[in-house]
């Protein structure tokens, strides 16, 4: 099952690697969606409709956001780690995510074939300290 679920993950980031976030065929209809080190735009939510609203949210404010992966790594039966990098400039700080060389954390659970629940950690270290692993 670990294989599939890295499979379905990397279908999420094929379009996610263009700038296409729009796709939400892979979600569960009750997934839960965790922003966990975002600063003011952290939180958690549950549900595609929230999800998107928040996501949307957080995309809005950049221009140019795209991710690049690293690694997908399957952790046990049902989570995928993703390892990435992401680039975008913020339309008000213009704080550019690509020159701050930004390594990002993303953790998939998957039951299924639908993921119910996505973490984003925008700071790798934080992700891979939470779930006790080395970087």
């Amino acid at each position: 099952m670990s294989q599939e679920n890295v499979q379905l993950v990397r279908s999420i980031y094929e379009p996610w690697g263009r700038g296409d976030f729009r796709s939400v065929e892979w979600a569960h209809p009750e997934i839960e969606f965790v922003m966990a080190d975002l600063g003011p735009a952290s939180g958690a939510w549950k549900g595609v409709p929230d999800m998107a609203r928040a996501w949307r949210t957080f995309l809005g404010a950049w221009d140019g956001y795209v991710t690049e992966v690293d690694e997908y790594r399957a952790l046990d039966r049902e989570r995928v780690l993703v390892l990435l990098r992401v680039t975008g400039r913020g339309k008000v700080s213009g704080v550019d995510l690509g020159e701050l060389r930004t390594e990002a954390a993303n953790v998939f659970h998957v039951r299924d074939g639908k993921v119910t629940k996505l973490v984003i950690y925008l700071e790798r270290r934080r992700g891979l300290a939470e779930l006790r692993l080395a970087s």
